[in-house]
Protein backbone atom coordinates (compact mmCIF):
# COMPACT_ATOMS: atom_id res chain seq x y z
CA UNK A 1 0.00 0.00 0.00
CA UNK A 2 1.18 3.58 -0.87
CA UNK A 3 1.46 6.07 1.61
CA UNK A 4 4.52 8.33 0.21
CA UNK A 5 2.87 11.26 -1.27
CA UNK A 6 6.02 11.30 -3.28
CA UNK A 7 5.72 7.95 -4.68
CA UNK A 8 3.09 9.10 -7.42
CA UNK A 9 2.99 12.03 -10.16
CA UNK A 10 0.95 15.20 -9.76
CA UNK A 11 -0.67 16.89 -12.49
CA UNK A 12 -0.71 20.78 -13.46
CA UNK A 13 -3.02 21.24 -16.50
CA UNK A 14 -2.64 24.75 -16.44
CA UNK A 15 1.42 24.14 -17.64
CA UNK A 16 0.18 21.10 -19.53
CA UNK A 17 -2.12 22.81 -21.84
CA UNK A 18 0.71 26.24 -22.36
CA UNK A 19 3.17 23.02 -23.73
CA UNK A 20 0.57 22.51 -26.74
CA UNK A 21 -0.56 24.01 -30.01
CA UNK A 22 -2.69 26.96 -29.19
CA UNK A 23 -5.26 25.34 -31.39
CA UNK A 24 -4.75 21.75 -30.18
CA UNK A 25 -7.93 21.99 -28.19
CA UNK A 26 -8.33 18.14 -27.00
CA UNK A 27 -4.69 17.71 -25.73
CA UNK A 28 -4.77 20.58 -23.83
CA UNK A 29 -7.16 19.16 -21.53
CA UNK A 30 -6.27 15.59 -22.01
CA UNK A 31 -8.77 14.66 -23.75
CA UNK A 32 -6.60 11.77 -25.58
CA UNK A 33 -6.03 8.31 -25.93
CA UNK A 34 -2.32 7.24 -26.28
CA UNK A 35 -1.79 11.18 -26.45
CA UNK A 36 -3.54 11.64 -29.64
CA UNK A 37 -7.27 13.37 -29.59
CA UNK A 38 -10.48 11.11 -29.20
CA UNK A 39 -12.48 10.82 -32.82
CA UNK A 40 -15.16 13.70 -32.95
CA UNK A 41 -17.78 10.92 -32.68
CA UNK A 42 -15.96 10.22 -28.71
CA UNK A 43 -17.03 13.77 -28.21
CA UNK A 44 -20.42 13.97 -29.82
CA UNK A 45 -20.95 11.12 -27.11
CA UNK A 46 -20.37 14.03 -24.50
CA UNK A 47 -22.54 16.64 -25.60
CA UNK A 48 -25.00 13.60 -26.34
CA UNK A 49 -25.22 12.80 -22.68
CA UNK A 50 -24.92 16.07 -21.11
CA UNK A 51 -28.06 17.43 -23.51
CA UNK A 52 -30.00 13.94 -22.19
CA UNK A 53 -29.37 15.24 -18.76
CA UNK A 54 -29.61 18.91 -18.88
CA UNK A 55 -32.40 19.05 -21.51
CA UNK A 56 -31.56 22.53 -22.42
CA UNK A 57 -34.07 25.12 -23.39
CA UNK A 58 -34.06 28.03 -25.81
CA UNK A 59 -34.32 29.86 -22.20
CA UNK A 60 -31.86 28.65 -20.00
CA UNK A 61 -29.38 30.23 -18.39
CA UNK A 62 -26.28 27.69 -18.21
CA UNK A 63 -23.37 27.87 -15.78
CA UNK A 64 -20.66 25.44 -16.38
CA UNK A 65 -17.72 25.04 -13.71
CA UNK A 66 -14.14 23.91 -14.69
CA UNK A 67 -15.19 24.23 -18.23
CA UNK A 68 -11.38 24.58 -19.72
CA UNK A 69 -10.79 25.61 -22.62
CA UNK A 70 -14.83 25.87 -23.90
CA UNK A 71 -14.08 23.48 -26.48
CA UNK A 72 -17.34 21.25 -25.37
CA UNK A 73 -19.18 23.81 -24.23
CA UNK A 74 -18.93 25.51 -27.43
CA UNK A 75 -21.89 23.20 -28.56
CA UNK A 76 -24.14 24.15 -25.94
CA UNK A 77 -24.72 27.78 -26.57
CA UNK A 78 -27.16 27.29 -29.72
CA UNK A 79 -29.18 25.83 -27.11
CA UNK A 80 -29.10 27.96 -24.50
CA UNK A 81 -29.70 32.03 -23.82
CA UNK A 82 -26.86 32.56 -21.54
CA UNK A 83 -23.58 30.95 -20.88
CA UNK A 84 -20.87 31.25 -18.28
CA UNK A 85 -17.75 29.36 -18.08
CA UNK A 86 -15.45 29.16 -14.89
CA UNK A 87 -12.17 27.85 -14.76
CA UNK A 88 -9.27 28.14 -12.31
CA UNK A 89 -6.72 28.01 -14.97
CA UNK A 90 -5.78 31.37 -16.78
CA UNK A 91 -4.62 29.48 -19.71
CA UNK A 92 -7.22 27.72 -20.72
CA UNK A 93 -9.67 30.40 -20.17
CA UNK A 94 -7.54 32.64 -22.72
CA UNK A 95 -7.95 30.09 -25.13
CA UNK A 96 -11.78 29.78 -24.10
CA UNK A 97 -12.27 33.24 -24.73
CA UNK A 98 -9.94 33.86 -28.20
CA UNK A 99 -12.30 30.66 -29.76
CA UNK A 100 -15.08 30.51 -28.81
CA UNK A 101 -16.10 33.54 -26.97
CA UNK A 102 -19.65 35.00 -28.07
CA UNK A 103 -20.32 38.17 -26.13
CA UNK A 104 -22.49 39.33 -24.26
CA UNK A 105 -23.96 36.01 -23.86
CA UNK A 106 -21.75 33.25 -23.57
CA UNK A 107 -18.39 34.65 -21.64
CA UNK A 108 -15.39 32.85 -19.58
CA UNK A 109 -14.29 33.73 -16.81
CA UNK A 110 -11.29 33.26 -14.66
CA UNK A 111 -11.66 31.82 -11.26
CA UNK A 112 -11.92 28.20 -8.94
CA UNK A 113 -15.28 26.82 -8.27
CA UNK A 114 -15.68 27.26 -4.95
CA UNK A 115 -14.50 31.05 -4.84
CA UNK A 116 -16.69 31.45 -7.71
CA UNK A 117 -19.72 30.08 -6.06
CA UNK A 118 -19.12 31.85 -3.29
CA UNK A 119 -18.85 35.18 -4.79
CA UNK A 120 -21.95 35.20 -7.33
CA UNK A 121 -23.28 38.15 -6.78
CA UNK A 122 -26.73 36.76 -8.96
CA UNK A 123 -26.52 33.49 -8.59
CA UNK A 124 -30.70 33.25 -8.94
CA UNK A 125 -29.89 34.34 -12.63
CA UNK A 126 -28.46 30.11 -13.60
CA UNK A 127 -31.18 27.62 -14.47
CA UNK A 128 -29.40 24.90 -14.75
CA UNK A 129 -25.11 23.94 -14.07
CA UNK A 130 -22.53 21.55 -15.70
CA UNK A 131 -19.12 20.16 -14.27
CA UNK A 132 -18.16 17.83 -16.83
CA UNK A 133 -15.03 16.15 -16.41
CA UNK A 134 -13.75 18.72 -13.78
CA UNK A 135 -15.14 17.95 -10.01
CA UNK A 136 -13.11 15.22 -9.63
CA UNK A 137 -9.76 18.02 -9.51
CA UNK A 138 -11.60 20.00 -6.61
CA UNK A 139 -9.91 20.04 -3.15
CA UNK A 140 -12.53 17.57 -0.80
CA UNK A 141 -13.29 20.93 0.62
CA UNK A 142 -13.93 22.65 -2.29
CA UNK A 143 -16.17 20.08 -3.50
CA UNK A 144 -18.61 19.95 -0.73
CA UNK A 145 -18.72 23.56 -0.65
CA UNK A 146 -19.36 24.13 -4.45
CA UNK A 147 -22.51 21.30 -3.81
CA UNK A 148 -23.67 22.89 -0.65
CA UNK A 149 -23.60 26.63 -2.13
CA UNK A 150 -25.12 25.71 -5.96
CA UNK A 151 -27.72 24.10 -3.58
CA UNK A 152 -28.74 27.09 -0.98
CA UNK A 153 -28.20 30.00 -2.64
CA UNK A 154 -28.48 29.13 -6.69
CA UNK A 155 -31.97 28.30 -6.13
CA UNK A 156 -33.37 28.38 -9.93
CA UNK A 157 -31.08 25.71 -10.65
CA UNK A 158 -33.08 22.73 -10.43
CA UNK A 159 -30.56 20.15 -12.70
CA UNK A 160 -27.00 19.79 -11.92
CA UNK A 161 -24.92 17.16 -14.15
CA UNK A 162 -21.68 16.09 -12.58
CA UNK A 163 -20.11 13.67 -15.51
CA UNK A 164 -16.81 11.83 -15.89
CA UNK A 165 -15.92 11.05 -12.14
CA UNK A 166 -13.49 8.30 -12.00
CA UNK A 167 -14.97 5.29 -9.86
CA UNK A 168 -12.63 3.90 -7.09
CA UNK A 169 -14.54 0.34 -7.76
CA UNK A 170 -13.15 0.46 -10.78
CA UNK A 171 -10.00 1.81 -10.69
CA UNK A 172 -8.08 -1.59 -11.45
CA UNK A 173 -9.82 -1.47 -15.26
CA UNK A 174 -7.71 1.81 -15.35
CA UNK A 175 -4.53 0.53 -13.38
CA UNK A 176 -3.65 -2.45 -15.04
CA UNK A 177 -0.12 -2.68 -14.27
CA UNK A 178 0.03 -1.51 -11.02
CA UNK A 179 -2.57 -1.14 -7.38
CA UNK A 180 -2.49 2.30 -6.61
CA UNK A 181 -2.90 3.30 -2.82
CA UNK A 182 -5.75 5.49 -0.70
CA UNK A 183 -3.92 8.63 -1.13
CA UNK A 184 -3.36 8.37 -4.77
CA UNK A 185 -6.47 7.62 -5.28
CA UNK A 186 -8.22 10.83 -3.00
CA UNK A 187 -5.47 12.87 -4.44
CA UNK A 188 -7.31 15.54 -6.40
CA UNK A 189 -3.98 16.82 -7.81
CA UNK A 190 -3.06 13.76 -9.72
CA UNK A 191 -3.89 13.25 -13.31
CA UNK A 192 -7.29 11.38 -13.05
CA UNK A 193 -8.10 13.47 -9.60
CA UNK A 194 -10.09 12.01 -6.82
CA UNK A 195 -11.60 8.61 -7.20
CA UNK A 196 -15.24 7.81 -4.76
CA UNK A 197 -17.72 5.15 -5.35
CA UNK A 198 -21.01 5.84 -6.22
CA UNK A 199 -21.98 5.57 -2.61
CA UNK A 200 -19.23 8.07 -1.58
CA UNK A 201 -20.41 10.58 -4.25
CA UNK A 202 -24.27 9.99 -3.56
CA UNK A 203 -23.56 10.71 0.16
CA UNK A 204 -21.76 13.68 -0.18
CA UNK A 205 -24.44 15.31 -2.63
CA UNK A 206 -27.41 13.82 -0.61
CA UNK A 207 -25.41 16.12 2.63
CA UNK A 208 -26.05 19.22 0.34
CA UNK A 209 -29.52 18.38 -0.29
CA UNK A 210 -29.12 17.07 -3.45
CA UNK A 211 -31.21 13.82 -4.90
CA UNK A 212 -28.52 11.49 -7.58
CA UNK A 213 -29.11 9.16 -10.26
CA UNK A 214 -26.39 7.43 -11.59
CA UNK A 215 -25.98 6.85 -15.73
CA UNK A 216 -23.22 5.60 -17.70
CA UNK A 217 -21.40 6.25 -21.01
CA UNK A 218 -22.11 3.89 -24.18
CA UNK A 219 -19.46 1.48 -24.20
CA UNK A 220 -17.89 2.71 -27.12
CA UNK A 221 -17.20 5.67 -24.75
CA UNK A 222 -12.95 5.68 -24.61
CA UNK A 223 -13.04 6.14 -20.67
CA UNK A 224 -17.00 4.44 -20.08
CA UNK A 225 -15.22 1.14 -18.25
CA UNK A 226 -14.09 3.39 -15.24
CA UNK A 227 -16.32 6.23 -15.30
CA UNK A 228 -19.91 7.52 -14.41
CA UNK A 229 -22.25 10.61 -14.70
CA UNK A 230 -24.33 11.79 -12.14
CA UNK A 231 -27.55 13.88 -12.60
CA UNK A 232 -28.61 15.84 -9.60
CA UNK A 233 -31.77 17.22 -9.17
CA UNK A 234 -33.79 19.07 -5.82
CA UNK A 235 -36.49 16.83 -4.12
Amino acid sequence: MQNDKDSYPRFDYNEHAKTLAPDDFLGQVKRTVKGEPVAEEQIKMIVDAIQASLRLKPDDKLLELACGNGAVSRYFFDSCADYLGVDISEYLISVAKTNFERLPHYRFVTRGAAEYVRHESHPEHFSKDLCYAGFCFFPAADAIEVLHTLYDKFINVQTLFIGNLPDKDRAAEFYKTRKPGTEELSDHSTAIGTWRTREEFKQMAAGAGWKVEFSFMPKEYYAGHYRYDAQLSRY
